[in-house]
């Protein structure tokens, strides 16, 4: 599947990774991204050619209504919303207590997201949320974990990110002449694979494992069946 979208810097197919019992993930099945609010005209034509037959978009209601993509509001675009781990509201100290603190409060949605990815019948599903890192990393992760895919791979993956947006915190960064303002703006922007390990042995040791959350969120054995399937063949 061509991924040469313009606009994009954080895009890929998780296709490739392996699983336990030796299979790998389907290309051309499951992609993440940051927000498609970035693609060119000539990007927004790639992905209108491609094999993507819905988007997956985590944001919030403000963060759509202030950066609409140019798929918001079409057939192919469906709404999973998730608020912005870095919103200064949740008085959340860190990225990994934002995401554990969201993960706690809201697992219909994110078993919601997940069941959307299970639930279409071909095609690529493209899951995004701003810059293509925790929410978006939390429900690949989940996914991903549901398939089989060992937990040092999916952390690998989530550990693409940083090569991809690094540049972009750099110019974010100097763009901000508040030096007191960086350290925030690195801790909740930056992409650690340390994070996201802690953020699945939060899942781990308060629900279970990442089924046993899915689960706790709504989801049947059905669901997870039909997501193996769709990620796996």
């Amino acid at each position: 599947m061509d991924l040469n979208w313009p606009g994009c810097r954080n895009v890929r197919d998780v296709g490739g990774l392996p699983t336990t019992d030796g299979r790998t993930i389907r290309y051309g099945v499951l992609v993440r991204s940051e927000s498609l609010q970035y693609l060119t005209d000539e990007g927004v034509e790639a992905v209108r050619r491609s094999e993507v037959t819905r988007i997956l978009d985590l944001r919030s209601d403000g963060e759509v209504q202030d950066w609409p993509t140019p798929f918001t509001g079409t057939a192919i675009a469906v709404r999973q919303m998730l608020a912005d781990p870095a919103d200064p509201e949740h008085g959340q100290p860190t990225i990994i207590a934002a995401c554990t603190w969201m993960l706690d409060r809201r697992p219909t949605l994110f078993a919601a997201a997940v069941k959307a990815i299970a639930d279409e019948p071909e095609g690529a599903v493209v899951v995004h949320c701003h810059g293509g890192k925790d929410r978006t990393g939390m429900v690949v992760a989940l996914a991903l974990s549901i398939a089989g895919v060992p937990r040092d791979e999916i952390v690998a993956d989530y550990f693409l990110t940083q090569s991809r947006l690094a540049p972009w915190l750099e110019e974010q960064l100097a763009e901000e002449p508040d030096a007191s303002k960086h350290p925030e703006m690195i801790e909740f922007r930056d992409t650690r694979a340390e994070s996201l390990v802690a953020i699945l042995d939060h899942v781990d040791k308060t629900y279970g494992g990442p089924e046993a959350y899915l689960r706790h969120g709504g989801l049947t054995t059905e669901d997870l069946d039909r997501l193996r399937q769709r990620l796996l063949g």
